[in-house]
């Protein structure tokens, strides 16, 4: 008798006892688990951007013209050693009024970032063969970190006796340099995917090429933009390597003939806006394509709450 009263007061509360959720409850257990899962992304307000991200910049930038016009002041070396920032300055001026500035910044960039697309394209699918076949791993894997660590001066003269001197032999360089980087990028990549990734696409039927594009590209995006990173700076460096050593009137002037045709001219303005230049367009690019690649990245898995 008694446990039937029991059951009569359970019922008669509407099902709330220790083994029971009321619909209520439920609801708000799903809409906190949806707040978890959703990222809150907010835009950053305009001065805030100046403040945390142009600011330290600009500031950094000044300081270093500060120190080095003191430098100057004090007389530390010769004035043909250490020109003034104003030097510098009248050297930039005077290559924009006879227009050849931008035109030897293009020059150069237009190689760079030639080589690299062809770099990407030789090392992306290079990189896949070696990190999903154990033969060819074991093949030339060694050789491809053994390429990565060598200097890329080293490919200059070599190239210049097989290619001679003109654009085929900048760009020889430029694949030498960056395509080990971006193919052992690709391949760190691919070894850190989760093997549950792997078993799950090959359950839902991708396999072959449609599993390599739909899950073992997407979950090794973090290692290959690593590895894009990294090969672009090879290919900036072999760049200005080649341009340095090999000069000819048919590779035109670039910005390593610039700073080769300032050191033999004891140029010392021209040698510093030659150095410059070489890390304006290097922060450029990082800038401009791997900054707000590498934010893509982050933001499509969560890591990103601000843009």
């Amino acid at each position: 008798m008694a446990s039937t009263d029991i059951k009569s007061d359970e019922a008669g509360s509407g099902g709330s006892g220790p083994g029971t959720r009321k619909p209520d409850d439920l609801a708000g257990l799903e809409a906190g688990l949806d707040a978890l899962d959703t990222v809150q992304v907010q835009r950053t307000p305009v001065r805030e951007v100046l403040l945390r991200k142009v600011l330290p910049p600009l500031l950094a930038v000044a300081l270093v013209l500060v120190v080095w016009q003191v430098l100057v002041w004090a007389e530390v070396t010769e004035d043909y050693k250490l020109p003034s920032p104003s030097a510098v300055w009248d050297s930039a001026r005077d290559m924009w009024l006879r227009g050849t500035l931008l035109e030897v910044v293009w020059t150069s960039v237009s190689r760079g970032l030639l080589g690299f697309l062809l770099s990407v394209a030789i090392g992306t699918p290079l990189g896949l063969l070696v990190a999903r076949v154990k033969f060819v791993r074991a093949a030339i894997g060694p050789i491809l970190s053994g390429l990565q660590s060598l200097p890329s001066v080293a490919w200059v003269a070599p190239a210049v006796i097989w290619l001679g001197l003109d654009d085929k032999m900048m760009f020889a360089v430029i694949l030498l340099g960056a395509v080990p980087s971006i193919a052992n990028g690709l391949v760190s990549g691919v070894d850190q995917v989760p093997p549950l990734f792997l078993r799950a696409g090959r359950t839902l039927g991708a396999t072959g090429l449609r599993g390599t594009w739909l899950i073992v590209m997407p979950a090794a995006l973090p290692g290959y933009l690593a590895g894009l990173k990294q090969g672009w700076a090879f290919s900036w460096r072999s760049l200005m390597a080649a341009e340095i050593i090999a000069s000819s009137p048919e590779l035109g002037l670039g910005l390593g003939q610039l700073l080769e045709n300032g050191r033999n001219n004891a140029d010392m303005p021209g040698i510093f806006l030659a150095i410059i230049l070489i890390l304006f367009v290097g922060i450029a690019i990082d800038l401009l394509i791997f900054s707000p690649l590498e934010r893509w990245v982050l933001r499509s898995r969560g890591l990103l709450v601000k843009n």
